[in-house]
């Protein structure tokens, strides 16, 4: 049994669905950033929740007591809600900024799978982000994978090849694949020796990865100014560290070697993923 609580929907047109999570696959709020940058400039509706009561530990995951515009005190439960974002392309968007689940997580994506089959929503895309070695004074690299070989050869991404211990994205992908709805994962690397509060750089980098994979306006240039800010703080802290310059020296040059040969690039992927849906809405005998 799912958990759904359904909204009143507008009728989407062919939707993609983005998922992010805070927690172990969102660091520096990268990735929820993103997907609520979006459905803020959007102007998302709400189409359903998931109920909480099933999937949190209240001792562990609190909720919050406000006061709302009526002076009333309400109780704010941790929020998984699914917006609907209409776009001038031919697909709208989904999105899910969420917390991930505690308990119960196989039920929590059976829940999901049902808003994707509710909705007819074409695609998913996990949006996620990762401490790695690499330079707050570059561009923050974005990593892709799908475990469809069609969908992976196309868009050249890598297929899944991480083994160990999963978070609720790793089974969401399981519950997915299984139920041959195509998925993929999008994540950015954010440096590890940062650390505080959302990284702007992440949030850009997934916005214009986004903007290139889905041909829907993410308006990443818009953060221009929070990004430079972002980076001349950090300059700041370490400026009197010569071991951490000569640290982020070596990330910098790493970093410019890489970027020569990055796997998901070309202006040509929003037309790869629209071919792809529409090979398996009208398949070939």
């Amino acid at each position: 049994m799912t958990q759904v609580q359904w909204h009143e929907a507008p009728s989407l047109r062919r939707p993609i669905l983005l998922v992010a999570f805070e927690g172990w696959f969102d660091a520096g709020d990268s990735a929820t950033s993103a997907v609520r940058w979006l459905a803020d400039r959007y102007d998302a509706s709400t189409v359903a929740n998931i109920d909480p009561e099933e999937f949190f530990d209240f001792q562990e995951t609190r909720p919050e007591v406000g006061i709302g515009p009526d002076g009333r005190t309400r109780v704010e439960w941790p929020d998984n809600r699914i917006l609907a974002a209409q776009t001038d392309t031919a697909h709208d968007l989904l999105l899910l900024a969420g917390v991930e689940p505690r308990l119960q997580w196989r039920t929590f994506c059976h829940s999901l799978l049902e808003v994707v089959v509710e909705t007819s929503t074409e695609l998913v895309i996990t949006v996620g982000s990762f401490v790695a070695a690499v330079p707050h004074s570059r561009a923050a690299p974005i990593q892709g994978s799908a475990s469809d070989p069609t969908l992976a050869s196309r868009l050249g991404l890598s297929r899944p090849s991480y083994q160990g211990p999963t978070g609720i994205v790793g089974v969401l992908h399981d519950t997915l694949d299984g139920a041959g709805v195509p998925i993929m994962s999008l994540r950015a690397s954010v440096p590890h020796y940062v650390s505080g509060p959302t990284n702007p750089k992440g949030q850009q980098a997934l916005l214009r990865r986004l903007n290139t994979v889905l041909g829907v306006q993410t308006w990443p240039e818009r953060l221009d100014s929070t990004v430079r800010d972002w980076e001349e703080r950090v300059d700041s802290a370490i400026a009197t560290d010569e071991e951490v310059l000569e640290y982020v020296h070596r990330l910098e040059q790493d970093a410019d070697l890489r970027s020569r040969n990055e796997l998901v690039s070309g202006d040509d992927l929003a037309d790869e993923i629209e071919r792809f849906l529409r090979d398996r809405d009208d398949p070939q005998p």
